[in-house]
């Protein structure tokens, strides 16, 4: 999914997010992605999670 997701112009509401390194990050911790997705399947905490969206703000996209 990495790189594959589209880069809205407006903020996904509902979706926090404070990863200010991230590709989809916007000021006032918002995330543009057009969707996300959280990984790990089974995970009993939040510590088990990670966010497969996540793209570094100096990646493009391909």
């Amino acid at each position: 999914m990495e790189g594959k997701v589209q880069k809205m112009d407006h903020h996904n509401p509902g979706i926090k997010c404070v990863v200010n390194t991230c590709h989809y990050y916007a000021q006032g911790d918002h995330c543009n992605a057009q969707k996300i997705e959280v990984q790990h399947r089974n995970a009993t905490d939040s510590h088990e999670t990670d966010c497969a969206t996540f793209m570094p703000n100096n990646q493009s996209m391909s």
